[in-house]
């Protein structure tokens, strides 16, 4: 084992009302990947950020190389060879994506961009991590998945010696996830020092060499070897409960429809789908990323436009011609990009519960801050939102609340089916827990639940039955009780990996 090289030394930072972190201590060595788990809150992003140089600690020390450190901006850390690549991406959407790799460090010739110069340093930077994409075009025209390879050859372009993930696996297909693994442990066999931090805890056992868990701000427990510990026991370290008690499916579905699609096609589909939803029931999409999940469900949710197809809600045909018809019909969708399509993270909690239901709050065509105050109250009783209060700006909460505010939303309306996209992308397993509950919730009222999830546990935790999607179609619909994690993936795979296994 080699010495340590980032030490971590009694770090405490306290925002008004939170002590976000209290006397934290660790160290990881050279040539190691180190794990930070924890639930959201539990402090891992306040020390990433302090290692960043985002915040800065009201007690403690950080040493590099045994040599003490002073971060008073994120340049500070740059230079100090530290770089964090946060879930929440930091790009520049209308920039190209070579002035987003190398912002602040252009290349030039006698005081002019060198463009050519700047193209081919981004071709090769993008080359290692087998990722082809026009070093010319706007970041904001790229799927969030190639952003997010975009975010972490940026940070590679630095030659950071520290380098920090934070969920950076949220928005990649798989085929990308094992290419960013093989970049982890080429970094790792050239003495990088690697954070990861991660919910998904396959991951963390699969690219891991050690772990520390968080809990209130304070370390629980090291693992200086994770292959010593198990699963369950890390679950229970965090939350204080297992793995078993994180899903809560009950069966509640009955025989009356709540969703038919009959035959709809259009953007993102190879071929019509077909499917069902009863009402109580949970049905979850499954599908590598592109297999059309997203594409489906934005379809029957007026998001695209069919070209064809029907679509029945509790048996009756609807005309969606976009987003606010859908909800009028008892339609309500949460998307996959809470960020960037779910939230208006400038504004308050109360006003992104309310956004769609003003209304039926308003009278006379006068909004009533009353029952909007009222309306909001209810809805982070019951799903246990936490937020400092109700004018708190939505973007200063964890992720999961964030999830919980999109959810009440929805939950504001006279919902009829609920479509979920991926509604526990980078949240933590206690907040999967209250989303589980949620789901739970819904199916027992009646609603038709429909998920499209890529996480094989929680589809099999969540589903009354699994409807499989590949390369734009479904190709499978497997009942809860016949359905595995490999049966599904192999149903998931494209018919030329199918031949290669």
């Amino acid at each position: 084992m080699q010495s340590s090289y980032l030490e971590v030394e009694s770090i405490s930072k306290r925002f008004p009302g939170v002590q976000a972190l209290d006397g934290v201590s660790l160290s990881v060595a050279e040539g190691a990947v180190h794990a930070l788990l924890g639930e959201n809150g539990a402090g891992k992003s306040t020390l990433l950020k302090i290692l960043s140089g985002a915040y800065f600690p009201d007690s403690g020390a950080v040493r590099l190389g045994g040599a003490p450190q002073t971060f008073h901006s994120p340049i500070d850390a740059i230079r100090a060879g530290v770089a964090v690549i946060y879930q929440e991406l930091y790009l520049v959407p209308e920039m190209s994506v070579a002035d987003n790799l190398f912002l602040g460090r252009l290349p030039n010739r006698g005081g002019w961009l060198d463009r050519r110069q700047l193209r081919a340093k981004t071709l090769a930077q993008l080359a290692e991590l087998e990722e082809d994409v026009d070093p010319s075009a706007r970041v904001s025209s790229l799927p969030v998945a190639q952003r997010q390879m975009v975010e972490i050859a940026k940070a590679l372009a630095r030659e950071a010696k520290v380098i920090c993930f934070d969920e950076p696996t949220s928005s990649l297909s798989d085929r990308e996830v094992r290419k960013l693994f093989q970049v982890i442990r080429d970094l790792r066999d050239q003495g990088r020092v690697i954070i990861y931090v991660s919910h998904r805890l396959q991951e963390v056992f699969e690219i891991c060499d050690s772990a520390t868990v968080f809990r209130d701000g304070r370390v629980v427990d090291t693992s200086p070897d994770i292959s010593q510990v198990t699963q369950d026991t890390l679950v229970n370290r965090m939350v204080g409960r297992s793995i078993a008690d994180v899903y809560q499916h009950v069966a509640q579905a009955t025989e009356a429809p709540a969703l038919e699609v009959e035959g709809l096609a259009g953007p993102g589909l190879a071929a019509p789908a077909d499917l069902a939803v009863r009402r109580g029931e949970v049905v979850s999409l499954f599908g590598l990323v592109g297999a059309g999940r997203t594409e489906l469900l934005k379809l029957i949710y007026g998001v695209r436009r069919p070209s064809q197809g029907h679509v029945r809600v509790q048996g009756h045909e609807t005309r969606v011609r976009g987003p606010a018809s859908a909800i009028a019909q008892g339609i309500a969708f949460c998307p996959e990009d809470r960020k960037g399509e779910g939230i208006v993270p400038l504004r308050s909690v109360r006003e992104n519960i309310n956004l769609s239901v003003r209304r039926m709050l308003a009278r006379w065509g006068f909004l009533r801050p009353s029952r909007e105050r009222e309306n909001a109250e209810t809805y982070v009783r019951k799903l246990n939102i936490r937020a400092a209060s109700l004018s708190q700006p939505v973007q200063d909460l964890s992720g999961g609340n964030q999830q919980k505010v999109v959810l009440a939303r929805s939950l504001s309306e006279q919902v009829k089916v609920m479509l979920l996209d991926e509604p526990t992308r980078g949240i933590d397993v206690g907040a999967k827990s209250e989303v589980y509950g949620i789901i739970a919730d819904l199916a027992r009222q009646g609603i038709g639940v429909l998920v499209a999830s890529s996480e094989l546990p929680e589809v099999l935790g969540v589903s009354d039955r699994i409807v499989v999607m590949r390369e734009g179609r479904i190709v499978a619909q497997v009942p809860r009780g016949e359905a595995t994690e490999e049966s599904l993936l192999k149903l998931a795979l494209p018919a030329s990996r199918q031949a290669e296994g």
